[in-house]
């Protein structure tokens, strides 16, 4: 008996997208969770900072890293962002009060550059 895996974690950002990837796992019925949603370590003020991200924020009222996870859960993937900072925690929680367009969301995908920020 093969036994399939629950959850497969993969680098997952707006500039490293994996898209043929994340429908073949989501297909055969396993989560896909997004690491480093906001670029890691080094890559994510370049990410936060980026002009379409920060438009569509503004548009939001939220900020870029709202964004980028709402991106993210509007894709099926889940996300486990890290922080210490308590008011980035709790930003990062409030995601359900807006949704992106599909307008949004292709312009997010067009910023897919296959820059993988950490190998493993």
């Amino acid at each position: 008996m093969d036994t399939v895996p629950a959850v497969v974690q993969n680098e997952i950002h707006p500039y490293y997208q994996e898209n043929d990837v994340i429908p073949f796992i989501q297909d055969l019925g396993i989560v896909v969770q997004g690491w480093y949603p906001l670029g890691g370590r080094g890559h994510t003020g370049e990410l936060l900072g980026d002009s379409v991200i920060s438009e569509i924020a503004g548009a939001h009222g939220v900020s870029s890293a709202q964004v980028i996870l709402r991106w993210n859960l509007q894709k099926g993937v889940a996300v486990i962002p890290g922080s210490s900072n308590p008011d980035h925690i709790r930003e990062n929680t409030e995601l359900y009060h807006f949704s992106l367009t599909k307008d949004e969301i292709a312009r997010i995908d067009a910023l897919d550059r296959g820059e993988k920020h950490d190998w493993y």
